[in-house]
């Protein structure tokens, strides 16, 4: 395979106009140009990655943290990202928590690993960091951007649903339906943004005069498992419901898959009812009900601002990303309360 030295010795050139020609920086005679485009056409040069990032001084590589890789959630998210960098000519590298630290040293040892590895620009995905842990990036922190949360010291460069006003609509698709004994799956309580979705749904069932004290309320860990082993708990509690709010559609899913085995009907006997609208809602059984997050906007968004600070370009960014609720099979209107 030929290198750029090669095509330096074929256009009788020093290496470093055969480099400016390359990497189109810097001024060469046209008679030089054209003998040194010459020679790239006769070796069939095809600068490597390595190369063009040596000769641009840019390594056109992206680089995504996330907390987990599995479930329906991040997957989407991935794919978009990958096919927006690959259709401008750039590249993704992934990294996600795994060690022994927690998840905030799990975090920062994931920013760290995409640094090393030369990455352009850094999109986090991640509740976990702390606003000291950006400002530790110094410089680099400007080209930074974070996805599902904010930092008040680069609000700018952070992209997130209102997550409060998420939990309201959710209570609300609910109590309109006449549901008053609600249980409630929630996620993590060390997660922001489920934390803000809680809140809001317990706000607004206060606002219709519902006791929030006396509903059974589980804390899982956003996996159909955990949604399917809660369910079991709640059934067995004894608690009367006639409807479940789960902070994210995998618990929503492990819930429907329990309920299923029990004998129990959806929306017959319950109405179910997720968060986030992720894929996976299209193809539950019955269809889920979910609070819809425009996660495919919040995630165009920061791409679009990360490139616009890496590369100079001016793509669109928008800051807001209104929810909604898109009703499927498993809501029904309450018959008994």
């Amino acid at each position: 395979m030929a290198t750029i030295k090669d095509v330096a010795r074929l256009a009788g050139v020093g290496l470093g106009t055969a480099s400016r020609v390359v990497s189109g920086k810097g001024s060469v005679s046209p008679a030089t140009l054209e003998k040194v485009r010459q020679a790239i056409e006769t070796l069939d040069f095809r600068p490597s990655h390595a190369a063009r990032s040596l000769l641009s001084g840019s390594s056109q590589m992206i680089g995504v943290y996330i907390p987990v890789l599995k479930g329906t959630f991040y997957t989407p998210i991935l794919q978009l990202i990958d096919t927006e960098l690959r259709a401008a000519g750039l590249h993704m590298v992934v990294a996600f928590g795994v060690g022994l630290g927690d998840p905030r040293q799990q975090a920062i040892e994931g920013i760290e690993f995409l640094m090393e590895r030369g990455c352009d620009g850094l999109i986090a995905m991640t509740n976990h960091l702390l606003d000291s842990d950006i400002a530790a990036l110094g410089p680099k922190q400007s080209r930074l951007v974070v996805l599902n949360h904010v930092h008040g010291a680069i609000a700018e460069q952070c992209f997130s649903a209102d997550h409060t006003q998420g939990g309201v609509l959710a209570a609300r698709a609910l109590l309109d339906l006449g549901h008053r004994q609600i249980a409630v799956i929630a996620g993590p309580h060390t997660l922001p943004d489920n934390v803000d979705r809680i809140a809001g749904f317990m706000a607004e069932m206060a606002r219709a005069r519902i006791d929030t004290a006396t509903m059974w309320v589980a804390e899982s860990d956003f996996s159909p498992e955990g949604g399917w082993h809660s369910a079991q708990e709640l059934v067995q509690s004894g608690y009367q419901f006639s409807a479940l709010f789960c902070a994210n559609d995998e618990m929503a899913v492990g819930a429907l898959s329990y309920f299923h085995e029990i004998g129990m009907s959806v929306p017959r006997d319950v109405s179910v009812l997720g968060y986030d609208d992720t894929p996976s809602t299209e193809f539950s059984a019955p269809r889920l009900s979910s609070v819809h997050v425009p996660w495919r906007a919040v995630t165009l968004a920061g791409l679009n601002a990360l490139l616009n600070r890496c590369y100079g370009l001016a793509r669109a960014v928008d800051h807001a990303f209104p929810v909604s609720v898109t009703e499927r099979a498993s809501m029904a209107r309450a018959t008994k309360n």
